[in-house]
């Protein structure tokens, strides 16, 4: 690594460190010439999906688009710039494990609602309304009484965790059978 303060190219690590949740190595490095220190990250460089819009056509993922997106919808609502960026970062992580290398403008649009739905119920609602189309004041009351019935993420998660392990792999097998049997979730 060459030195930003004296362009040597004898640099020495000294400390290194994982970052943002373990996507980066943070590097401390000595300059062995100027005995300068300065930080580095080392980042994998991985091709981001692209997208197919709803009516064919097919964009560059854009981060700036997504984060604008989740910023709207977060506007005047206490969260944290670490919690945008994890959610920013899980949202990523899930259309890179697709292993696709187009995909759908609809999951772009239901992992930020996940995500919106764990940080803040405003911020979902709001943007459900707009992702949705909601056309009256009976969708937003319908999306909110969805989201008051419906457990999130980590309470269900919490709730398995107080199970023996035994029952939660029975529970977890019933609503992976029930999952199997009816698609549609009606009985």
């Amino acid at each position: 690594m060459q030195c930003p303060f004296c362009n040597a190219e004898d640099t020495k690590v000294i400390d290194s460190r994982l970052a943002n949740d373990g996507d980066a190595v943070r590097r401390r490095r000595e300059c062995q010439s100027c005995s300068e220190r300065f930080t580095t990250y080392e980042v994998a460089e991985l091709v981001m999906p692209r997208i197919v819009k709803s009516d064919g056509t097919r964009v560059p993922f854009d981060d700036a688009k997504l984060a604008a997106g989740i910023m709207r919808a977060l506007e005047k609502r206490k969260v944290g710039t670490e919690q945008i960026d994890a959610a920013i970062s899980h949202i990523k992580q899930r259309l890179r494990a697709t292993g696709d290398r187009e995909v759908p403008s609809l999951l772009v649009g239901e992992c930020v609602m996940e995500e919106l739905r764990e940080l803040d119920h405003v911020a979902y609602v709001r943007f459900a309304s707009v992702y949705r189309s909601f056309e009256d004041v009976s969708e937003f009351q319908d999306e909110i009484e969805r989201l008051e019935r419906e457990p999130s993420k980590e309470t269900r998660r919490q709730q398995l965790s107080l199970l023996p392990a035994t029952d939660r792999d029975k529970v977890t097998n019933i609503r992976s059978r029930k999952g199997k049997q009816d698609p549609t979730g009606s009985h």
